[in-house]
């Protein structure tokens, strides 16, 4: 006997497949798909109550069978073109996107989804207007198509809701980093570039700030707010409240991988690159229930990890 029965989609993401591990060993039944094109197979959670389908959310005669016959309890729709660079230089890509919103959102009405968890972006909120940024009372202002449809999604959300009665978390997510991230995000990135002695390329001169939040706090934070049902029905920043400026970042890598890299700045990009990040965490706070993971403690484990992966210094 089950707790659930649930969907993740783009579940072959570092996020999504560390979730469904997370899901699993509680008790769930938990159904991944994704199409690979950012996943990683090998993400996918090996486990009876885990089932992969390599198909396209934002294709409704891949993802309509799979929704219509297992009928999910809950839906976490994960599934959405990441990357900075990448969402910049395939804009069209992006805005396919909303297909896969439409989609999961009709499928899950059809099926009797009791509730829909989205992932939001800290990026709805473009460039910030004042820290930290409050999920009720800070503007969102970004203009980029990532942002845009990840704004979309929401509204998606709050619609389903009142026009069906589905329930509906939405998290917006604030950087968030662990063992399983790929090689196009700031920490994986450095790291590589650390343990391998290779240049640690920063984009412009490395002022711009961050949050850097640890897998393992996202994860207990999500799964408190499907298990107790809190903040139904509203908005919640995921991430860590504690801004790193991106060169502080490069050189704590640097310190903790004992590398000799050199630190070497590029070209800002054009856009994109927003100059500050700082969630509140008051929400994210009462759903995890305990310290958050200190940056320098979940780097090393970080560190460790990609270490075993025959990365050498």
């Amino acid at each position: 006997m089950t707790k659930g029965k649930i969907l993740i989609t783009g579940g072959a993401g570092f996020i999504p497949s560390s979730l469904a591990n997370s899901l699993v060993k509680i008790g769930y039944e938990v159904v991944l798909a994704d199409n690979l094109i950012t996943g990683q197979i090998d993400n996918i959670p090996q486990h009876d109550r885990c089932s992969f389908y390599n198909i396209d959310v934002n294709n409704k005669d891949e993802i309509e069978p799979i929704m219509m016959d297992y009928c999910f309890d809950f839906v976490f729709h994960y599934a959405s073109l990441v990357g900075v660079q990448r969402t910049l230089d395939n804009p069209i890509s992006v805005l396919s996107d909303i297909d896969g919103l439409n989609n999961v959102f009709e499928l899950s009405q059809l099926s009797s989804v009791k509730k829909v968890f989205y992932s939001s972006s800290s990026e709805v909120y473009g460039e910030p207007v004042h820290l930290p940024q409050n999920e009720l009372t800070t503007p969102l202002n970004s203009r980029l198509p990532y942002a845009v449809v990840k704004n979309i999604g929401e509204c998606y959300c709050k619609a389903f809701n009142q026009e069906y009665g589905i329930d509906y978390t939405i998290f917006r997510f604030f950087n968030t980093y662990g063992e399983k991230q790929s090689q196009d995000f700031v920490v994986s990135k450095f790291i590589n570039q650390a343990l391998s002695n290779n240049d640690i390329t920063i984009n412009g001169d490395g002022l711009q700030t961050r949050t850097f939040c640890y897998i393992d706090d996202n994860l207990d934070a999500t799964i408190n707010a499907l298990e107790a049902n809190i903040f139904n029905n509203e908005i919640i920043n995921i991430g860590n409240d504690k801004e790193v400026t991106i060169i502080k970042l490069a050189e704590l890598i640097k310190k903790l991988t004992g590398s000799q890299s050199k630190i070497v700045h590029r070209e800002p990009l054009e856009e994109g690159d927003m100059t500050r990040r700082q969630p509140d965490i008051n929400r994210m706070k009462k759903l995890l229930k305990r310290d958050f993971t200190d940056l320098s403690t979940g780097l090393e484990k970080v560190i460790d990890s990609f270490k075993k992966k025959n990365y050498q210094q």
